[in-house]
């Protein structure tokens, strides 16, 4: 299977079970930018629920910026703010310390591009997760995809109604079991077994 998909902030875990399955990948990069979309945000099973953490970014008069071109607004303290709700939402998982330290400098180092830190954390996750995943780009901008299977919906979550199986979170016993999180869930709870579980998903 050959897919397109677009790369997102810390992926959904639709995202990576169609990544994990696919022959090829292709993530689309000359789009327009979309707002409410996981372009620039994640969920994640905070101690009190479900939880997004947003990137905020800067704005222009331009309506039709292409994603590519979209800056992060690293005036507001985003970075501590996202690390600290992970902190407070996987520390006591059985893989967060593991993963930790791969994963901190995400939230260290400043990006100036949104894209650019989705690209830098699809390579982090995959070294975390053990696997190789090469992938092309687009060189333009199709609304109809014919040679691939179109992923592209995946990063509206209004859109993604994907139910991955059930695994243990850490707070399921107080919130009950939340499907399609941020791949950092699976992670941080199943570790490199992930793997395994990611290849055993219908999308």
């Amino acid at each position: 299977m050959n897919i397109i998909l677009h790369p997102t902030y810390f992926p959904s875990i639709s995202h990576y079970v169609a990544m994990i399955q696919a022959q090829e990948i292709t993530f689309e990069v000359e789009d327009n930018f979309q707002k409410q979309t996981n372009r620039n945000r994640m969920y994640i099973h905070s101690p009190n629920g479900l939880q997004m953490l947003n990137i905020p970014i800067k704005h222009t008069k331009d309506k039709h910026q292409k994603f590519k071109d979209i800056k992060i607004e690293n005036d507001f303290n985003w970075q501590k703010n996202h690390f600290k709700s992970l902190e407070a939402a996987y520390r006591t998982s059985p893989f967060f310390e593991y993963f930790e330290d791969d994963i901190r400098p995400i939230f260290e180092k400043k990006q100036d591009f949104m894209m650019d830190l989705n690209f830098e954390i699809f390579e982090i996750v995959n070294n975390c997760l053990g696997v190789d995943l090469p992938f092309l780009k687009t060189e333009e901008y199709f609304h109809e995809i014919i040679d691939k299977t179109d992923f592209r919906y995946l990063t509206n979550g209004k859109k993604d109604l994907f139910q991955n199986e059930e695994y243990t979170q850490v707070f399921e016993e107080k919130n009950g079991f939340i499907p399609n999180l941020s791949i950092l869930d699976l992670l941080f709870n199943e570790g490199r077994y992930a793997v395994d579980y990611l290849k055993n998903q219908k999308l």
